[in-house]
Order: C-alpha cells, then sequence, then structure tokens
C-alpha cells in the first residue's frame, strides 16, 4: 500500500481506511473503521429487511453486546441511522437519546458507553444496517470526520450487498452461468450507470440489490429500467 498520495502528501486516515476496506474484501471491516476516527470500538451490523439484522463484525466484546440490545429491542442509535438516511451524532451518550429509544438508551447507559456515533449502510433503495463507533468517555467528531465516515459506510454498503447477492448467484429463475450478461441487463446497467455516474460494476449491484429487495428476477427489474418505468437513483 502507498504511503503518499498522488501528489506526494501522505494520504489521510479516510484514504487509508477505504484502501484497507477494499483489500480486506469483507473480512475485515471494523478495524479500519475504528483507526479511521481513532475511536476504540466500532461494530457493523445488518438491520431488518431485505438483510435480517445480525451482528456483522464487532470490535470487542462490548461492541458485540451494544449491537446485541439495539438489534433486541429493535430500537437505537443504529436503527436511528438507517430510518432517516444520516448519521446519529451524541458526542455525549449519557445526556442524548433517552427520548426517543429509551429502552436502548438506559441499556446503553448500564454499559458506560459515552460517545456514539451510527452512520446508515444503503445502496439506492435497498437498506442494509449501520456502522457505529464508540468510546468509553465523551468525544467530538467535526464535520469533516462525520463526511469521511460517511464515505467509508458507502464502501461498507456496497461490500455487504455484494456479498449477500453473491450468495444467491445462480439461484432462482436467473440459470446457472452467466446470469447477468443478458443483453436488457447491460442496457440497463449502463442507463443506471449514466443516471448516477457511477461505473457499471457498481450500477449492476444497484440494479440486483433492488432486485434482491423486491424479490423480482433482474431481467423485470431491468426491462422497467430500459421502459424508464424505474428510476434507480443513490
Amino acid at each position: 500500500m502507498s504511503t503518499t498520495a498522488g501528489d506526494g502528501r501522505p494520504p489521510d486516515a479516510f484514504s487509508l481506511a477505504a484502501s484497507a476496506l477494499a483489500v480486506t474484501g469483507g473480512d475485515d471491516l471494523c478495524s479500519p473503521l475504528r483507526a479511521a476516527v481513532a475511536m476504540p470500538g466500532a461494530v457493523v451490523s445488518t438491520l431488518g429487511p431485505p438483510m435480517g439484522s445480525q451482528t456483522v463484525c464487532a470490535s470487542s466484546r462490548l461492541g458485540a453486546r451494544i449491537d446485541e440490545i439495539q438489534i433486541d429491542l429493535g430500537e437505537g442509535p443504529s436503527w436511528e441511522a438507517l430510518r432517516t438516511r444520516r448519521p446519529f451524532a451524541a458526542a455525549d451518550l449519557r445526556v442524548e437519546g433517552g427520548a426517543r429509544w429509551p429502552g436502548a438508551w438506559a441499556a446503553l447507559r448500564e454499559l458506560e458507553v459515552g460517545s456514539f456515533y451510527a452512520f446508515p449502510l444503503f445502496v439506492g433503495s435497498v437498506s442494509i444496517g449501520s456502522i457505529a463507533v464508540y468510546s468509553a468517555g465523551a468525544r467530538d467528531l467535526s464535520d469533516s470526520e462525520l463526511a469521511g465516515m460517511s464515505g467509508l459506510a458507502e464502501i461498507v454498503s456496497v461490500a455487504l450487498l455484494r456479498r449477500a447477492l453473491d450468495r444467491l448467484e445462480g439461484v432462482g429463475d436467473e440459470g446457472p452461468g452467466e446470469p447477468y450478461s443478458r443483453r436488457e441487463v447491460h442496457q440497463a446497467t449502463g442507463m443506471i450507470a449514466a443516471r448516477n455516474g457511477i461505473d457499471v460494476d457498481r450500477a449492476l449491484i444497484l440494479l440486483r440489490g433492488h432486485a434482491y429487495a423486491t424479490g423480482r428476477p433482474v431481467r423485470d427489474v431491468a426491462a422497467d429500467v430500459i421502459a424508464r418505468i424505474l428510476d434507480l437513483v443513490l
């Protein structure tokens, strides 16, 4: 891994984290996220449909317990971030959040969680889950740090969706072999890429992700895109 940016400057923490997330291929998501903002703990989880609620990774037993509480109760800052599709920021959780999710707030306070930040994971219309970073004491993240973590959340979102879709490759009526090589899927992928200003690989993930979330064949979703019945945007 290079230790300098393209202009000769050392890369910032978020660039290093982005590179690490790309290298791991999803095997270790928590370590780069925690390192990006120098927080003691990080958790990545999927929440609700279509992937179900489970902990993907936790940097410690405390992180796993934090996630367990939110999943068991169906509420908390991670759920809020996903629901609003905006970061949740609490420099001191001990004085923030009680009115919105009293059960989770009380349980997290018992764990002596201080600062807590959650970032939504989603790709287009597909809700995935959240990233959370936390510390025992109060801790402020700057606007640039919040923006940087939101950028890393986009990378994690695509990685988790790709992982879920790859498990389904060749399942259902898509058939074996090269299920996404058909003309209409290529055409729809190109339209989605142009619409969002993204590369075709990510556009295909967006197309497949919508099909996955809605329980429809990829070909049918592609046909709707081509007919301009469906507009898939990030």
